[in-house]
């Protein structure tokens, strides 16, 4: 009987210990599955992440370049205000010269008008010179040189 209860106790022995085995490898496999879920859950969390902050640089990167568009078109504008300012007082100076020099011109010495007509093989003249009451109206045709 000692041998047959031993025997008994081995094989119970024997059983508990792959019921344990296999209560581990359920534990370890469950373990894994977990592991492996949480592994999946942080890589998602992590592309979300990088989503979110590439969405937020993009942002930035055209917050940036529609401030630098308005700098330039601010500069721009400010740059074409102050030439064109310049170029009117330059008109003005222009006007001002001209309006005393075609008065000095016409008391002193008169004045000298004209117009030209250019075409490919000539140049028509058409020239009036005013010195005081006396007027002088000059009309040439001058042929260019044709070479051979």
């Amino acid at each position: 009987m000692t041998s047959k209860k031993t025997q008994e106790l081995s094989k119970e022995l024997q059983a508990i210990k792959i019921q344990a085995w296999w209560r581990g490898a359920l534990v370890r496999r469950t373990l894994l599955h977990a592991a492996l879920r949480a592994c999946i859950i942080q890589w998602w969390w992590k592309q979300k992440l990088a989503e979110l902050l590439e969405k937020r640089r993009r942002a930035a990167l055209q917050q940036d370049m529609r401030q630098n568009w308005a700098v330039v078109k601010l500069q721009s504008y400010v740059r074409m205000w102050r030439i064109r300012l310049r170029y009117c007082r330059l008109l003005n100076a222009v006007r001002i010269i001209q309006v005393y020099w075609h008065w000095y011109t016409c008391q002193n010495r008169g004045f000298f008008q004209g117009s030209y007509e250019l075409t490919a093989s000539r140049l028509g003249l058409e020239l009036e010179i005013s010195l005081g009451s006396k007027i002088c109206q000059i009309t040439d045709c001058i042929p260019y040189p044709i070479k051979n």
